[in-house]
Formats: structure tokens, C-alpha cells, sequence
């Protein structure tokens, strides 16, 4: 009776880890053919949205405005950073925000 049970708890074991296995082979599948259809579907949408809003060019900003305190030096406060670090940031904060670089205006970067 002992021997039979260890069979029986083998193939059950065996078939579970095929189950697995299956399922990990449909997942593997599913997912490049999920990542096309949204990748479609942003590209349908890119391509639309200019379609759909004509909006009139702005003008192009003639120069920096000058901050509220006066002219600006052009030095920047660093406290607890490194060059190379505020560096990074600085450049971050640009790409992220859209705004060249020559137009932005850093005064200070603190570590927090």
C-alpha cells in the first residue's frame, strides 16, 4: 500500500510541474504578442493626435527673464552635493522638463 501512494504522489507531483511548465511557455508567448498590440496602439495614437489639435506656434521666447531679486550671477549654492552630481541634476531637470538648458536657472541644490 506504501509503494502504491509514492506512485501515485510522483505523478501527481510530475503532472503539476508540467502544468507549470505549459502555463510558463503560454505566458512566454502571450507576452511579446500583448507587447506588439499596445505598442499599435501608442503609435496610432502619436500619429493622430497631431491630426486632431492644430494648435498656432508660440512665438519663441526672446530672452531669460530676470529673477525677482535682481541680476543673477549665475552662481550655484551646493550644499552637501558634488559638482559632478549637481551636474546630473541640472541636466535631468532639463531633459525631463523640455526647457534648454541656457534658459533655466539654478540658485541652489541641497542634498536631502
Amino acid at each position: 500500500m506504501l509503494g502504491n501512494l509514492t506512485g501515485e504522489s510522483f505523478l501527481i507531483a510530475i503532472s503539476g510541474i508540467v502544468i507549470v511548465f505549459i502555463m510558463l511557455a503560454v505566458l512566454c508567448a502571450f507576452i511579446p504578442l500583448i507587447s506588439r498590440c499596445v505598442q499599435m496602439v501608442e503609435s496610432r495614437g502619436r500619429k493622430a493626435a497631431p491630426a486632431k489639435s492644430v494648435a498656432p506656434a508660440a512665438p519663441a521666447p526672446q530672452a531669460a527673464p530676470e529673477p525677482a531679486g535682481g541680476t543673477y550671477g549665475g552662481e550655484v549654492m551646493l550644499i552637501d552635493v558634488d559638482e559632478k552630481t549637481a551636474a546630473c541634476i541640472m541636466a535631468i531637470v532639463s531633459h525631463e522638463t523640455g526647457i534648454p538648458l541656457s534658459e533655466l536657472i539654478f540658485k541652489k541644490i541641497k542634498a536631502l
